[in-house]
This record gives C-alpha cells, structure tokens and sequence, in this order.
C-alpha cells in the first residue's frame, strides 16, 4: 500500500513542483557555476547503491574535503544552498527516486557506503527496507549540520554519536511500519521543516 501512496505523492508532487524546479535551478545557476543537482551513490534496500538526486547546495568539487557539513558557516555551502538546506528544498529532486522505486517517502535515511560499512549487525536492518527521504531520525536531525563541533574531529563526531542515534531512531520505523507511522511522519516533517519547532 505505502508503494502506491509513493509513486502518486511523488508524481503528483514532480508535476506541481515543477515551477519551484525551475526557479530553483535558475537559482542555483546564476549563484555559482556548475550542475543544478548534485549526484551522489547511497546505499538502498538489500546493500545496492544507487544515485540520489539533490539541488546543487555547495561549491563544486566540495565533496572531495569531506562528506560532513559543519555547523552553518561551512564555507563550501553557497548562499542559495542555505535557503534551499534551511527549508529542505534540496531534497525534492528525491521525489524521482522514490518515483522509480530506489526511495520511499518514508523509511531510514540512505547513506554512502563508506559509513554503511561500519554498521553492526543490528544497524543493518534499515538496510532491509527502502530507504526514505523522511523518518523519524530525519525529524529529530533536521539541524543535523549544527550538532557538529568544528573543535573536534567532525566525522568521528558522526560515526561515534550522530549515526549510532539516527540509526536507533530510523529502526523504530523499520520495526513498526504501515500507514499510521508513514503519514505521522510525513506531516511532523512538514511541521518541523515550515514551523522549525
């Protein structure tokens, strides 16, 4: 059932956000150089990568000195980019993921490989459902980017505390899904991103 509600949400959601997709594309082009989406492989359901799709938000090539975004100044994210991370707007390009069965709308955030291969045992149930652009974990780590110190080491910081937490908070959802949890998510995330309590 949650398939269906996914492929019409997304498909409803591509055609009336195609207007926004535009302005934010012409957005992105005339505030720095380089592609309007960023392209990057996560890993899915059953451990197969796959390409996800988001607004461009940092300066080309920003990737390659490191995966953790640090706080709100990081000097990589360009001035639309905060906009479009601080209402989550980057996100929508995902729609076509969920489109196309790579995404759900709900379920454990994907992530690269690099950090995958690091799961226990445990951690890897998320990896026996479609990944989500929402979930519970997503809820509680909105200001994800925040929690990190750049006094410490970031992406210790990120395989030691912040990942163990989402993980534990993308199960509860793995363990208890159906309609009730998908559309309570979907709607705490719309309040938390527009009201940002």
């Amino acid at each position: 059932m949650t398939r269906i509600l996914d492929i019409v949400i997304s498909l409803i959601g591509l055609i009336l956000l195609l207007p926004l997709f535009i302005l934010v594309a012409l957005a992105i082009r005339i505030d720095s150089r380089g592609f309007v989406f960023f392209v990057q492989k996560r890993v899915g359901r059953g451990g197969k990568q796959f390409p996800l799709f988001k607004f461009r938000t940092m300066k080309t090539g920003s990737e390659k000195k490191g995966l953790i975004t640090i706080g709100t100044s990081d000097s990589r994210i360009t001035r639309i980019g905060s906009f479009l991370r601080k209402y989550k707007l980057d996100e929508l390009p995902q729609l076509w993921n969920v489109l196309i069965g790579q995404m759900s709308l709900v379920g454990p955030r994907p992530e690269v490989l690099k950090y995958v291969e690091l799961y226990n045992a445990e951690q890897k149930k998320v990896l026996t459902v479609r990944p989500g652009i929402t979930d519970f974990a997503s809820i509680r780590f909105a200001d994800e980017n925040r929690m990190m110190d750049p006094g410490e080491d970031p992406e210790k910081h990120y395989i030691h505390v912040v990942m163990p937490r989402k993980i534990d908070m993308s199960l509860i959802y793995v363990n208890n899904p159906g309609l009730k949890n998908y559309f309570y998510i979907i709607v705490k995330t719309l309040i938390r991103v527009f009201i940002r309590k």
